[in-house]
């Protein structure tokens, strides 16, 4: 995980469990590509794009902001996360990062992936305990229904 100079504010009752960003690795294709094919400012701008990319988990919600130009920001409550998901292939094992798929029940945003996060299996595993600790103090329980045999 990059750690975040400036970190994206949260509400006075929430604690901020984790920050960070992508990692630049995801980019490294496009720099080896410089030197054969892509213009260095298309690398630039993925380099641009990977540094604007936050992520901020608090004990209520995960937050993502991205945008060079415009921005956009999203809030996933965490009590709308139905199941999380790590995924890593072999150049991410090289490197250690990973990816955290979020599995959720909010209408905008049913999945969720959060890329080329370093140490992303235990930042997943600190999702999972907030989300548990969430759905407790909300009181949230899950019901899945349309799936049984009749």
């Amino acid at each position: 995980m990059d750690e975040v100079e400036n970190s994206i504010p949260v509400t006075a009752s929430e604690r901020e469990a984790w920050s960070g960003t992508p990692s630049q690795w995801q980019n490294i294709g496009y720099w080896l590509a410089c030197v054969l094919v892509i213009p260095i400012p298309w690398a630039l701008w993925r380099w641009l794009v990977t540094r604007t990319t936050r992520y901020a988990l608090t004990d209520q919600r995960l937050k993502t902001t991205r945008g060079v130009f415009n921005r956009v920001t999203d809030d996933l409550e965490l009590y709308r996360v139905k199941d999380t998901h790590f995924q890593q292939t072999f150049w991410q094992r090289m490197v250690g990062i990973g990816d955290i798929v979020l599995s959720t029940s909010d209408a905008t945003t049913p999945t969720m992936v959060l890329g080329d996060i370093r140490d992303a299996d235990s930042v997943r595993e600190r999702i999972r305990a907030l989300v548990e600790q969430r759905r407790d103090s909300k009181r949230v329980r899950e019901l899945d229904l349309g799936h049984e045999t009749l």
